[in-house]
């Protein structure tokens, strides 16, 4: 029997420790996560995430991410700069599968996710 499993006021829940982001272009700049399911083949994870202002690169080129923004702001634009999309709260960003690209985090952002690799 597969289980069903449900995350109440992901708004409050605790994503742990900060660490510095690896592909930061700001010095300073740190995350968290907590991943909150993951399939049994683990091609898809979904969780919650936090980052602190600033600039950092994003390659989604082995799986696609879906992003529900839950507070904070930030700007999100593909490898050379095109397609510039302003997101906050409410919003869904949806990555697809062989993206690259830049977040420019403008207030502190926390985000639900949704990773797939598919193939």
């Amino acid at each position: 029997m597969i289980s069903l499993e449900s995350f109440g006021d992901l708004s409050a829940t605790d994503v742990g420790e900060f660490k510095p982001k690896p592909t930061t272009l700001t010095d300073g700049q740190t995350e968290a996560l907590i991943v909150l399911w993951k399939s049994e083949d683990e091609a898809t994870s979904i969780g919650v995430w936090e980052c602190t202002p600033g600039r950092f690169t994003a390659d989604r080129t082995t799986a696609g991410e879906y992003c529900h923004i839950i507070s904070g702001r930030a700007t999100v634009c593909n490898s050379d700069g095109s397609n510039a999309r302003d997101i906050g709260p409410g919003d869904l960003l949806v990555l697809a599968q062989g993206w690259t690209g830049e977040w420019t985090i403008h207030e502190h952002m926390r985000k639900l996710f949704v990773i797939n690799a598919t193939g």
